[in-house]
């Protein structure tokens, strides 16, 4: 199975059609195209051994390609309420930061999330988190309720958990995280001090790290089909998520996606989904209904699990 790296293209719409072209000649894949005005961005995966072959095209059509770090990963950041008095204003921050290197972002607002003595997740809060790659909890600006009181939020959370606030402590004194970052408090202001920028720089790379570790674990047990494999199945399939009009209709998870399709309605079609090799995407992915809204989750098998890989 080829070694597939993320990168962003970002250049004029003239031609760019070229690169699309080169990238199916090599066996890559487009996960997200944007058109604004007159300029293209694409998200791609591109095989490592023809990295080089991409960039030169790039290079003529006197676009932009730089690495994508987060590409195929779908972050929940959490926000304790989005009630006005508490939501920190540096969640969407957070979260857009978080779309520059590719990552796909969801903002969560917990029902229950408000003070320090009623914080509470409710279970299908929990579920709903838990369908994501990473989590990042962005609290606020007290010591003692980020490491005495809201880690009660991170209970039955099953995937990286990552803290955001405005103290500077060690990822150790927060019980439960896997990675804490300061200086990314509740504010009155957009994240624009030198101080701010740099603690969200901090933020991307290390969650990057925790993305390569989970990779890494992947590597040991490979996922019996690539994520990007099956959303180029679904668009030549399913004709249907061409007119999708929610953002990412297909959004690449680390070992899955979700499919903004409605559950009833298509959940058989992609169970009866061929590929090429002969199998059914039933037999290499668990296929539910997500927690969010009416959408499919697709959850794909490891190797392992399936006996096989495609």
């Amino acid at each position: 199975m080829a070694v597939l790296r993320p990168y962003l293209y970002t250049g004029g719409v003239h031609k760019h059609g070229l690169l699309i072209e080169l990238l199916e000649d090599v066996g890559g894949y487009i996960i997200q195209k944007v058109v604004t005005g007159t300029e293209v961005n694409l998200i791609m995966l591109i095989p490592e051994k023809d990295v080089p072959v991409v960039k030169k095209q790039s290079d003529e059509l006197l676009g932009m390609m730089v690495e994508a770090p987060l590409t195929g990963v779908e972050i929940a950041v959490v926000s304790p309420t989005l009630a006005s008095h508490h939501l920190p204003h540096s969640a969407c921050d957070v979260a857009e930061y978080l779309r520059h290197p590719g990552a796909n972002t969801n903002m969560i607002g917990l029902a229950r999330g408000m003070g320090r003595r009623v914080s509470l997740s409710m279970d299908y809060e929990r579920k709903l988190i838990n369908e994501h790659d990473i989590a990042v909890f962005t609290f606020g600006s007290f010591s003692d309720c980020i490491i005495n009181k809201k880690p009660k939020l991170f209970e039955g959370i099953e995937i990286p958990i990552v803290v955001t606030g405005g103290p500077d402590l060690k990822t150790e004194e927060v019980p439960g995280a896997d990675l804490y970052v300061g200086n990314i408090g509740r504010t009155s202001h957009r994240l624009r001090k030198t101080e701010e920028v740099n603690a969200l720089d901090k933020l991307n790379e290390g969650i990057g790290k925790i993305a390569d570790n989970i990779r890494k674990q992947q590597a040991k047990d490979p996922l019996a089909v690539l994520p990007a494999r099956v959303m180029k199945e679904i668009e030549n399939q399913v004709s249907e998520i061409r007119t999708v009009l929610s953002p990412a209709p297909l959004t690449l998870q680390l070992n899955g996606l979700r499919v903004k399709l409605p559950y009833d309605e298509f959940h058989e079609r992609l169970e009866k989904l061929e590929f090429d090799e002969g199998v059914t995407l039933s037999e290499l992915a668990d296929i539910s209904k997500s927690k969010m809204k009416n959408y499919i989750l697709i959850k794909i098998k490891s190797k392992s699990d399936v006996g096989f890989s495609i």
